[in-house]
């Protein structure tokens, strides 16, 4: 025992490590999915393991007991991405006493940055990634309900005012379609006013 001018003084004390708690396996995975998704679309195929661990906050041997392999890690990058239900929240969060206008240029807003998103995405990834494009594009019920409050102010049917609405704002901004993105605020004017000067 260590003394201190012939005081016993106690010894030093640690305190007990603790082990961190493991992460359950699906918050792991989509912890390192929400991590990469910035490096695919800074680095595209080439981002590498040590960037994705140090993104993570991870040692590069976890990405491959999540992951069998980076093809793997980039393939759930991409279902992430193309997931519509985050998409499907921010439209039915649209507060539906807002003027109707209003709500169509959130909801077209929301789709537009989807499909930005998704873009910067895969136009830095191989062709081999670009089946899991074909899949649908969702939202059609959550844009359909849109416009049913509405319905007496339209031409055609709710779906049909959905459907055009996903066209038309797809077409006015994808960079390869429209070059410098239409502002949701002109697309939805184009979509429930037309084009032709009153």
């Amino acid at each position: 025992m260590l003394t201190h001018y012939g005081v016993p003084m106690p010894g030093p004390t640690s305190a007990p490590t603790r082990r961190a708690v493991a992460m359950p396996p699906e918050e792991r995975r989509a912890a390192i999915v929400e991590a990469v998704r910035p490096l695919l679309i800074e680095h595209g195929e080439r981002v590498t393991t040590r960037q994705v661990a140090e993104a993570a906050g991870i040692a590069e041997g976890t990405i491959f007991r999540v992951f069998a392999d980076k093809d793997e890690l980039i393939g759930a990058v991409l279902n992430a991405a193309l997931d519509p239900g985050p998409l499907e929240e921010a439209i039915a969060a649209i507060d539906p006493d807002a003027p109707f206008e209003q709500r169509i240029v959130e909801a077209t807003a929301a789709v537009q940055q989807r499909m930005t998103d998704v873009w910067q995405l895969v136009s830095n990834l191989p062709a081999r990634f670009h089946p899991k494009l074909r899949g649908p594009f969702g939202t059609a019920d959550v844009l359909t309900s849109l416009f049913v409050g509405d319905a007496h102010r339209l031409s055609v049917e709710p779906a049909a005012a959905a459907r055009m609405l996903r066209s038309l704002t797809l077409s006015m901004s994808h960079p390869m379609m429209a070059g410098d993105a239409t502002s949701a605020e002109e697309i939805a004017h184009v979509l429930l006013h037309g084009i032709e000067t009153s």
